[in-house]
């Protein structure tokens, strides 16, 4: 029997799935473990099901002993594991692919409307007992029928968005990627631009991409002053992938009409950032993912993970070691 630490509280699908096999530890915080808590509670464990909030490095793994088998992340993404530090060690890193895309496209189509709409200027009306009556000239927002959608990145979260705004509103579809895509030329006669023309020509840009050191701050000033200054910029992929010093400047001077985001960088966004208290920015607590169905799916989809590893078998949602 193996140990495992699973860095927050997950599903009790995935919990009680290793919990049948291994000896388990849940951290009950409300907040991630800190630095000295996970080098801490990693020793002797053949397994650890972590967060994007959890940094795992050499240090982390070399704490853990040499049992370590596989660190299984409770994400698509992995950029919080050092996947070469695992590789030299001889552990299996696994993520939770493919189950994010339909609930993250819901949240990135429903930024777009609230956005655009203006759902938070005009919720916070009503909360503070402003709404007094009809007005013709209130909260003045965008339609989108027949509009422009670019979309940074067509993976399966960007083709999931297209999808919904072409097949229900009819948009024409722009989309930047490092190789076309078939299936959304075909489908919904996508043309793939280069990223200044996508931004010059969308009413709305959606940006799902990961990070990369190519995409870090792909979103500056430059490029927001590019866009149209009706246009609506969403990101439901990494903060990091935005300036957001710029973003705000932008939004500030009439640059952009609204942003809606899902994710920010830091997590939690800094309480004196200035896009926190802006009418026309709509920020989610990164809830993108946050379905019952795809959080009992990547509850299990990390539990099979670590189970394989400890196993000494490949992971069933490895990734690339190369």
């Amino acid at each position: 029997m193996g140990k495992v630490f699973v860095t927050r509280r997950i599903p009790e699908v995935g919990i009680q799935r290793l919990m049948a096999e291994h000896q388990v530890e849940v951290w009950q915080g409300q907040d991630p473990p800190s630095r000295e808590i996970l080098l801490e509670r990693v020793g002797g464990c053949t397994g650890i099901l972590s967060m994007l909030s959890d940094k795992i490095d050499a240090q982390v793994m070399d704490s853990a002993g040499g049992g370590l088998k596989g660190v299984a992340n409770f994400a698509v993404g992995y950029n919080n594991i050092d996947v070469q530090a695992a590789k030299v060690r001889g552990v299996q890193v696994g993520n939770t692919p493919g189950v994010l895309t339909n609930a993250t496209a819901d949240i990135a189509v429903g930024l777009i409307l609230a956005a655009g709409r203006c759902f938070g200027p005009a919720i916070h009306n009503v909360q503070r007992m402003q709404w007094r009556n009809w007005e013709p000239m209130m909260f003045l927002g965008q339609e989108f029928e027949g509009k422009t959608l670019g979309i940074l990145g067509m993976g399966r979260i960007g083709y999931a968005v297209a999808k919904r705004m072409h097949g229900g509103w009819g948009m024409r579809i722009l989309y930047s990627a490092r190789n076309p895509k078939n299936d959304a030329q075909e489908n919904f006669n996508a043309q793939r631009v280069e990223l200044d023309e996508l931004l010059q020509q969308s009413d709305v840009v959606s940006i799902h991409c990961p990070v990369t050191v190519e995409t870090r701050n792909l979103i500056g000033q430059r490029e927001l002053a590019l866009m149209k200054p009706n246009a609506i910029l969403v990101n439901t992929a990494r903060g990091e992938v935005i300036d957001q010093q710029a973003l705000s400047q932008a939004l500030e001077e009439g640059k952009l009409f609204a942003a809606g985001l899902d994710v920010t960088t830091p997590e939690p966004i800094d309480e004196n950032d200035p896009l926190r208290l802006r009418d026309n920015c709509l920020i989610l607590p990164h809830i993108g993912s946050a379905t019952d169905q795809a959080r009992n799916q990547m509850a299990s989809m990390a539990a099979e993970n670590l189970l394989a590893a400890i196993a000494g078998k490949p992971m069933p949602f490895g990734v690339s070691m190369t």
